[in-house]
């Protein structure tokens, strides 16, 4: 029987990070917005401290051993408060986190996923580019063997973390005949590190929003990678990539989700405190409207991404839910952001209401992890029969295996 009500752990999770970012987020957040600056101590300390950084990591790999439902719910909670701070645990911990405990030798989970999960190391993904977004099969970066090693070499951008992650893993070419046909089978997923010689990094200054998030590209110029930091099998790389698209996804329905709330939040409290023609803005009509309808897609969005969430609980492939409740909650957030500037007026332009900075936030994740048109293309493709999913080699352990080891 499926049931979504959430427990009092995650409940005692909610109220955790809500009294944790009224003291240490909401009073900074606006300033480190307009300076673009990401407070990686503040910020990154908080969410180890919370256990968030490995909130669904087994105990025996140094991870709090929560469900995911309990990321679902943080990475809801992390968005209420700022896009930026979602965006770490979708990278960190979704993305690359929950690819080494399912993918990752047992070498690997001890000298990554461990002090990762502990929040000692910081992770990022790279797949994206300059060239190559919803078409990964465009990338170009590539891994050459050479002996017990690969160098690698290419440039990936638009990497949330790029500049301040410790450990990346980065998808490559390792067939260069496969690469000359496009055919996906050709590419192989790697763990570097930073310190690597030849990895260099830098931020991306000219973006529109998140900007108390850190954004960049990094390049590779002849790093040498030994052969034991390959993740999964030589050839996986692509399955990998999907794989962990498919728990990053996850993470931005459910802090898609979040932004809606704000937005809902904020401008009910507006509606009340403005009034215009003598009565308060919440008595018009069309106000009313407009509030009705973020309420109705946070609802959705809700039990669109808990669904997925039990889906993962009970180790069963879930693309096509978590695809659909990520389309479905980012295209509503941006629907709630654009509605709670309007309803706010001209102090919606104004960066003193937090709903400009919702707005500006709202639109990356309706592009990344998948555009809003991939999206609406991969659900139609699967009820026109065109898209079935198969399992891969290795799906997300289910919740009761995660829990059966304790340290």
């Amino acid at each position: 029987m499926i049931d979504f009500s959430l427990s009092e752990e995650h409940h005692l999770l909610e109220q955790s990070i809500r009294e944790w970012g009224a003291r240490e987020v909401t009073p900074f957040i606006r300033e480190n917005d307009r300076r673009h600056h990401f407070d990686r101590e503040r910020i990154l300390g908080g969410m180890a401290a919370l256990g968030l950084l490995g909130i669904s990591v087994p105990q025996q790999y140094g991870g709090a051993g929560m469900d995911y439902i309990s990321l679902g719910v943080a990475s809801e909670e992390l968005e209420y408060l700022d896009t930026s701070l979602r965006v770490i645990m979708s990278v960190h911990a979704g993305l690359n986190c929950l690819s080494l405990l399912t993918w990752g030798t047992e070498d690997q989970k001890r000298r990554y996923l461990v002090p990762q999960a502990q929040g000692k190391k910081l992770s990022g993904y790279g797949l994206t580019e300059p060239g190559a977004g919803s078409d990964a099969r465009a990338i170009q970066t590539t891994a050459i063997k050479k002996g017990d090693r690969y160098v690698l070499n290419g440039e990936k951008s638009w990497i949330s973390l790029a500049d301040v992650a410790d450990n990346f893993m980065v998808i490559a070419w390792t067939d260069l005949e496969k690469k000359k046909q496009g055919d996906p089978s050709g590419m192989t997923a790697f763990i570097v590190e930073r310190t690597f010689k030849g990895f260099s990094s830098g931020p991306m200054k000219e973006k529109w929003g998140i900007l108390a998030g850190n954004t960049g590209f990094f390049k590779m110029d002849d790093v040498d990678v030994p052969e034991e930091n390959v993740l999964g099998r030589v050839g996986e790389g692509f399955k990998i990539a999907m794989f962990a698209l498919d728990q990053g996804r996850f993470t931005v329905a459910a802090g898609a989700t979040g932004l809606i709330r704000a937005c809902r939040d904020a401008s009910v409290k507006y509606a009340k405190e403005r009034k215009t023609f003598g009565v308060e803005i919440g008595r018009h009509q069309l106000v009313k409207e407009m509030i009705a309808q973020m309420e109705s897609d946070y609802q959705s969005a809700r039990l669109l991404w808990l669904r997925s969430g039990w889906l993962k609980n009970h180790g069963m492939r879930n693309t096509r839910e978590t695809g659909l409740a990520k389309w479905f909650a980012t295209v509503a957030s941006e629907r709630a952001a654009g509605d709670a500037v309007q309803i706010h007026g001209a102090n919606g332009y104004s960066d003193e209401y937090p709903v400009g900075r919702f707005y500006r936030n709202c639109k990356g994740a309706v592009i990344y992890e998948g555009t809003r048109e991939i999206h609406k293309v991969m659900q139609a493709d699967y009820l026109l029969g065109y898209r079935v999913d198969r399992p891969t080699r290795c799906e997300l352990p289910a919740y009761s295996e995660m829990t059966k080891s304790k340290v």
